[in-house]
């Protein structure tokens, strides 16, 4: 029997692993961490937000690396032009797009045995999108359970507007509105509502076990 609550449950214990190593000072936080990468590029601007929104948008790296806010940050430092909100879109969306197509490729490796092929709600795709650590796990999910690939291409289809939207936004609002989405209680509290409706969907699912079985006695 696959339960839901399997890939909640890895998920909170990732990142709280990564937040006591952090507190204790083992890690550094991701945040220094992408400063040195920072410092280390020189000039490569649009290198460097590829990378820190592929780091985040792979699952369980992502617990790790506050990748959107840190992107904010350097595109309000840069004042950017209308040219280079375009330029910058395109450079999140190739990396937002290479990272769902990492999360499908690691699922399918670790594929359930009860595969589904119906085809993805785009609601359920909608919803995932919610924050770029929930899309991660989403599309795991997708390739774990064989979903056809062609959610990742959705996906990155519907991330155009959504960046496009984020960065002009940000040329002008301040990074104090991108600090709610990387909040580390906002992200625990997101991975526990998460695995209260994983727990809910294995006991219906066990019930239902359970009526078939004595069904078939």
């Amino acid at each position: 029997m696959k339960y839901y609550a399997t890939l909640p449950v890895t998920a909170i214990v990732a990142f709280s692993v990564m937040n006591l190593l952090v507190y204790w000072q083992i890690i550094p936080p991701g945040l220094q961490l992408l400063n040195t990468i920072q410092s280390g590029m020189g000039d490569y601007f649009y290198l460097l937000i590829m990378a820190i929104i592929l780091l985040e948008s792979i699952v369980y790296v992502g617990f790790y690396f506050p990748g959107q806010f840190f992107a904010v940050l350097l595109v309000i430092g840069a004042k950017p032009t209308f040219t280079d909100v375009v330029m910058l879109t395109v450079a999140m969306v190739v990396a937002a797009t290479l990272g769902s197509l990492i999360n499908y490729g690691l699922g399918r490796i670790n594929k359930s045995e009860e595969s589904e092929h119906s085809p993805t709600k785009i609601k359920h795709l909608l919803l995932a999108m919610i924050h770029m650590n929930s899309l991660a796990f989403f599309m795991f999910a997708q390739g774990a359970n064989h979903k056809p690939i062609r959610v990742v291409w959705l996906a990155g289809v519907l991330n155009l507007p959504y960046y496009l939207a984020l960065i002009a936004a940000t040329a002008f609002m301040s990074e104090q509105v991108m600090k709610v989405a990387e909040n580390t209680a906002l992200l625990f509290s997101l991975l526990a509502i998460w695995l209260a409706v994983a727990l809910t969907l294995d006991v219906k699912q066990r019930r239902i076990n359970l009526i078939d079985k004595k069904n078939t006695v």
